[in-house]
């Protein structure tokens, strides 16, 4: 299994909204990157949902339920669908990841405009530490 974090504003499209519809697809990426990241994910890889702009903090896990095809918008970019499976019991905001030495190395850290990055299996263990969540 590999892990991910995608984010997205929560105004346009949060965690209330991905938990409320149960499954959803992921898309809006213009970023070749970005967009290469989407075409690497499995099914049944796990992501953080990260609220940007508001909030700035990772507030929740979801599952690849589908793996990357087509964007219904614009058939030169991708998409993936996820399905939740659970919030964080407590944010871990962008200061905490910021501050903690662990992760400097981290893409959230070092690429902070990438809106779908890799994260490690150790990053991933210790922001769901921090979370409140088994890994």
């Amino acid at each position: 299994m590999n892990y991910w974090l995608l984010k997205s504003e929560p105004d346009t499209y949060g965690w209330p909204k991905l938990v409320a519809e149960k499954r959803g697809h992921w898309d809006g990426v213009r970023n070749p990157v970005a967009n290469n990241n989407l075409a690497a994910m499995k099914l049944g890889d796990r992501a953080f949902f990260y609220h940007s702009n508001i909030g700035k903090e990772i507030v929740g896990v979801m599952e690849v339920v589908r793996t990357f095809y087509e964007d219904p918008k614009d058939p030169n970019w991708g998409v993936v669908d996820v399905a939740p499976v659970m919030p964080l019991k407590t944010p871990v905001t962008l200061k905490q990841v910021k501050a903690d030495p662990r992760f400097k190395d981290m893409h959230l850290v070092r690429y902070s405009r990438l809106s779908v990055m890799p994260v490690t299996p150790e990053h991933w263990k210790a922001i769901c530490k921090l979370g409140g969540i088994a890994p």
